[in-house]
């Protein structure tokens, strides 16, 4: 199913990621695409409060993965901005985390995966329309 969105601000931004955290479940992988700026961040962040996370979410571009608990599982925000090569996705062992089916997982920078994208998963497409508006296209892959 396709998905497209407009919003206007950081603000609706941010509440389309809270809205949209309540369809997904365990296991769902969000791969993220989009410019510097586009409003990847911005949407994970409202995933995450969706999801119940409390704590300030940050893009982990220098750690490369941050790690939250929620009710059924973990939650996990990847950023494979910096990311080069395989060795550097496995040195922080994200193709265990894409395995565990109790995780929820959004990707920024997702392309940077290769083969490693899972078949199974949610395409989240982040484009800048100038000012504060964001064009959002989701879709899902089974």
């Amino acid at each position: 199913m396709n998905e497209e969105f407009v919003t206007n601000s950081m603000e609706e931004t941010q509440k389309l990621g809270e809205s949209y955290a309540q369809k997904l479940q365990s296991g769902d992988v969000l791969a993220f695409y989009g410019e510097l700026g586009s409003g990847k961040t911005t949407f994970i962040q409202g995933l995450a409060k969706g999801l119940g996370i409390k704590r300030r979410i940050i893009s982990p571009t220098f750690i490369i993965v941050r790690h939250y608990e929620i009710e059924d599982g973990s939650f996990y925000h990847v950023d494979l901005y910096r990311t080069e090569t395989k060795h550097d996705l496995l040195s922080v062992g994200l193709d265990q985390i894409l395995e565990d089916d109790n995780n929820i997982v959004a990707l920024e920078w997702a392309e940077k995966l290769g083969e490693m994208l899972p078949k199974k998963r949610i395409e989240v497409r982040c484009e800048n329309l100038g000012d504060s508006k964001r064009k959002i296209a989701i879709k899902r892959y089974e």
